[in-house]
């Protein structure tokens, strides 16, 4: 420990080593040292100096610390002191200090060379980043870190190499994207950073690191951390996402299939308050609106371009970035991006182009946002990025937008315009920047108008009825004449291109405008003068533009005007210019830089505003006629004949290829209307054979269900012939029915005598009465009296007993003949399901003869066969039913009579009750009167005493 309090700084009787030799010991201390604990502090020691003695740190230690890398990775603390060495020996980002002023001239340049060199010593092996991969895979703290930020240093020094080193080490990227889970946010925003420098200008490692989730992490961070309010760690998240979609097709394809574009939507929501942004707002808001732009770019392929700009309509972005638009307060960077931004989401899209041009301002009364975004382009006072950036938007929406390109015709066409001037149009707007003092409105107005008629021949000619008052008391002039006289009237420079440009777009394909133009005698003679004059190089564009416009006029020329014509304005140009000097000077545009600089891309992008001098669209143009009309130039008039000839011949060709797209049009037609047919045809004929199919497994199945009902009929006839022979086909015992007919008939012939007996009883009670009257005359006569009522009291008696005895038979009987009953209403109740079932296999085969095809013949004659086996099934069903029914008819009726007899029965029982106590009272008075009364067992017993004294007397005799 004495050795580095030594190095250290700590006091010493002899003289102070250098940080050279300091350095080698301590290099020497971590080669050599068999403690773990003597090794670390000699790195530590090493790290201390790492920032002021770099380059001799980096020199004698680098291949010791990556020894200890390699050997020492079981203690966390020595790795992390090896990793910040070797991050303050390669980094770039540290401050020197305490440098000479001699040293910090030459400072900027040794450093980026240090930091080079030694990143280049570092992986020359790569083994070397590999070990750094792994451990940037441990979770503690002390080696995670410093290995991230070494990492991104190497990165930033070499990139292209240690990109390519990770994308072959086996899971290098997907180690690395750990980093954006880690819950140490130092971690993982440093894990961003890292991400950053390895997904720059690298397709490969950046569809891996999309592929791996990367958006849908980083989206989660910039969500948590409040969207266009956080901090660095949002603008870092957001330069990575920019990273990962930038002209890579197929991870924006993934973020749009993702369906992560839903997920931007809520970064554009601002308030009502926009004052007082943060310059970290700002600048993240910028990011989001480019990170926007990078999705919808025109150098995308337009069919993803087509579908980003669908979903972020379908989603509400689109409607969120008009807001930001309209809105107030809103900084004017944040603005200009904002409608350059709108301007690509609209670009080419029908749909959203529609919505755009529904979009109003918030003012009283609202106002239309295309019209208030042309003010501001018109409006010289506003900055010149906002005005280019409104120009562009108005491009992007009149893009492949006939509608629009129609709706801001109509605005400047006599019938349309508001007599009251309440309101002002875009066609006004673009009139009066066409016809303004500014240049720069001059410019921008007649580009505007330009793409207003971009590839619409009908709208070109709808242009010329446009008539403009100059002066009171003047009549009115044509548009296209007005801008004729602005340009021989000697304007800027600037002015004169635009309304050229203009000229060359609305006459270009345009036979009417070119005569129209040509019509003017003072036309030809101002551009060929302009064109032979040998002017400056601010000239020269004007020059060249002149000739092309003379050129157009020439080539898109019918002929119509003898003076104008094809062949007499070559003439012209041949004494007045000469041809070669002609295509020199229409050679003028194309080699123009400011002419390079406008092709490259749709949006205008000039550093000032003297650079704005062409359009992208009218440089496709030019590239397209430059050709054609130096051709048209040098041909004679024999040659314009026979290419009018060959014209003629295309125009017939035209026609009779026009005539029979015309006829295979309505083929076309036919065809889809017979497809359509046989659509519905065969949709029918599926169905059909659905029906069929649904028919011939119902009619199996009232097969099964009639086999099944003729089964069960066999058993349940083989059951009741069991228990009785007289048992028939539809379950009715017929004999035994017509057997209790004939009992009941039995039984009310028993009855009727019964009651022919109990009036005979009757009378006989009265002659008692009778009887009794006359027994107080004599004693005599009550005597005989006596004895002949005993006699007819004992008949009775005896008569009365075998009435209960019948009337307990008749009562058994009925019993016998209900449980009868009750059995025949049970079989009755099993034989009527049969009916029913047979009722419902019913199948109309006369409606299936009609639909059936030629494949199920031999079934409708099997189907026939069963019909006619039900329906003979049926009628005996229905025969056993009306049976059952007038059995049951008939049950009912002997119920009704058994229960008259039972009531019958009844009376006479009361009867002979009120008969036996009439006896008994008889009884009484007899006895009162004095009249010996016996009982009947005496009665019985006297008699059978008489019967046995007469049997003896004649045994005796």
């Amino acid at each position: 420990m004495n050795f580095l309090r030594g190095v250290m700084g700590g006091p010493s009787a002899g003289p102070q080593p250098s940080g050279a030799e300091t350095i080698q010991k301590l290099c020497d201390r971590v080669a050599s040292s068999t403690l773990l604990d003597d090794r670390r502090d000699a790195v530590r020691a090493l790290k201390s100096l790492s920032k002021k003695y770099r380059l001799e740190v980096g020199i004698q230690a680098m291949e010791h610390l990556i020894h200890v890398l390699q050997t020492d990775r079981s203690d966390s603390e020595i790795i992390g002191y090896a990793l910040d060495t070797l991050y303050n020996v390669i980094s770039n980002d540290l401050e020197e200090e305490e440098q000479d002023d001699s040293e910090e001239e030459n400072l900027p340049k040794q450093v980026d060379n240090l930091g080079s060199q030694f990143t280049e010593i570092f992986i020359k092996q790569q083994e070397n980043v590999t070990l750094l991969l792994t451990l940037v895979e441990e979770f503690d703290f002390h080696v995670r870190w410093p290995g991230v930020k070494l990492l991104t240093s190497l990165l930033k020094q070499q990139g292209p190499q240690v990109q390519q080193i990770i994308l072959v080490s086996p899971m290098g990227v997907s180690r690395l994207m750990d980093l954006l889970a880690d819950s140490r946010e130092v971690i993982r925003n440093d894990g961003v950073l890292l991400l950053q420098q390895l997904t720059k200008s690298n397709a490969a490692i950046q569809k891996i690191v999309a592929f791996e989730n990367a958006f849908e992490r980083l989206l989660d961070i910039i969500t948590e951390e409040g969207n266009s309010d956080g901090g660095i760690v949002v603008e870092d998240c957001l330069l990575l996402l920019q990273n990962l979609l930038k002209n890579n097709n197929s991870n924006q394809n993934f973020f749009k299939e993702g369906s992560y574009i839903q997920r931007m939507k809520p970064w554009f929501e601002v308030g009502d308050d926009n004052c007082g942004w943060s310059a970290q707002k700002v600048t993240n808001l910028h990011l989001m609106l480019q990170l926007v732009r990078v999705l919808v770019s025109p150098t995308n392929p337009p069919g993803a371009t087509s579908s980003c700009q669908k979903a972020m309509f379908h989603c509400g972005l689109l409607q969120q970035l008009c807001t930001i638009l309209m809105a107030t307060g809103v900084p004017a960077d944040i603005l200009t991006e904002t409608i350059n931004t709108v301007s690509e989401v609209i670009r080419g899209c029908q749909m959203n182009q529609d919505y755009f041009a529904s979009v109003n301002a918030p003012s009283n009364p609202p106002r239309p946002a295309i019209v208030v975004l042309l003010m501001s382009m018109v409006n010289e006072r506003q900055p010149f990025v906002l005005r280019c950036a409104v120009l562009y938007c108005f491009q992007c929406f009149l893009y492949k937008n006939q509608k629009g390109q129609g709706e801001i015709v109509s605005t400047l066409l006599p019938s349309t315009i508001d007599a009251t001037g309440s309101s002002v149009s875009a066609g006004q707007l673009l009139c009066g920047g066409l016809f303004s003092t500014d240049s720069l409105s001059n410019w921008c107005a007649a580009v505007a108008l330009a793409h207003a008629l971009q590839e619409n021949p009908t709208l070109k000619e709808q242009l010329l009825r446009v008539q403009l008052a100059t002066s009171i008391g003047n009549p009115p002039v044509s548009l296209l004449q007005q801008c004729t006289n602005i340009l021989s009237q000697g304007s800027k420079v600037q002015t004169r291109v635009g309304l050229l440009m203009l000229l060359c777009t609305w006459l270009s394909n345009c036979s009417i405008a070119v005569t129209h133009f040509l019509h003017n005698p003072a036309n030809v003679p101002f551009l060929t003068g302009q064109i032979a004059e040998n002017l400056g190089e601010e000239e020269q564009l004007v020059q060249g533009l002149c000739a092309l416009l003379l050129g157009i006029s020439i080539y898109y020329n019918d002929n119509s005007l003898e003076n104008y014509r094809k062949e007499k304005l070559k003439q012209l140009i041949e004494k007045r210019i000469g041809r070669e000097n002609f295509i020199e000077k229409l050679g003028f545009i194309s080699k123009h830089e400011l002419y390079s600089r406008a092709a490259q891309k749709p949006q205008p992008s000039f550093s000032s505003p003297d650079h704005m001098m062409f359009d992208h669209e009218f440089t496709k143009l030019v590239k397209e006629l430059e050709g054609v009309i130096s051709k048209a130039i040098y041909k004679s008039s024999e040659e314009d004949k026979k290419e009018e000839e060959v014209k003629k011949t295309l125009e017939q060709h035209d026609n009779i290829v026009t005539h029979y797209k015309k006829v295979i049009r309505e083929q076309d037609q036919e065809l889809e209307e017979l497809k359509q047919r046989i659509n519905t045809l065969t949709s029918q004929n599926e169905q059909l054979q659905a029906t069929v199919t649904q028919q011939v497994s119902q009619i199996q199945q009232h097969k099964d269900q009639y086999n099944l009902l003729k089964v069960q009929l066999g058993k349940d006839t083989q059951h009741h012939n069991s228990h009785s022979d007289t048992f028939q086909m539809n379950g009715i015992q017929v004999e035994e029915v017509s057997k209790l007919k004939e009992e009941l008939e039995e039984w009310k012939n028993k009855h009727e005598l019964l009651q022919v007996q109990l009036r005979e009883k009757d009378s006989m009670i009265e002659k008692l009465k009778s009887s009794q009257l006359e027994m107080g005359t004599t004693e005599q006569s009550s005597q005989t009296s006596k004895s002949g009522g005993l006699e007819h009291n004992s008949e009775l008696q005896k008569e009365l007993e075998m009435l209960r005895s019948q009337t307990q038979l008749q009562s058994a009987e009925i019993s016998k003949l209900q449980m009868e009953n009750q059995k025949l209403q049970v079989m009755n109740t099993a034989a009527d399901p049969m009916s029913g079932g047979s009722g419902a296999t019913a199948v109309n085969s006369s409606e299936l003869e009609g639909r059936l095809q030629q494949e199920i013949r031999e079934l409708k004659s099997e189907v026939k066969a069963l019909s006619e086996e039900k329906e003979s099934l049926k009628q005996h069903l229905d025969s056993s039913s009306s049976t059952v029914a007038i059995l049951q008819d008939e049950k009912s009726k002997l119920q009704q009579e058994v229960a008259e007899s039972k009531k019958e029965q009844d009376d006479l029982l009361v009867l002979l009750a009120d008969q036996d106590q009439k006896l008994s009272a008889l009884k009484i008075k007899l006895k009162d009167l004095g009249v010996p009364v016996e009982d009947e067992d005496d009665i019985e017993s006297g008699d059978q005493a008489d019967e046995d004294e007469d049997g003896d007397e004649e045994e005796q005799d």
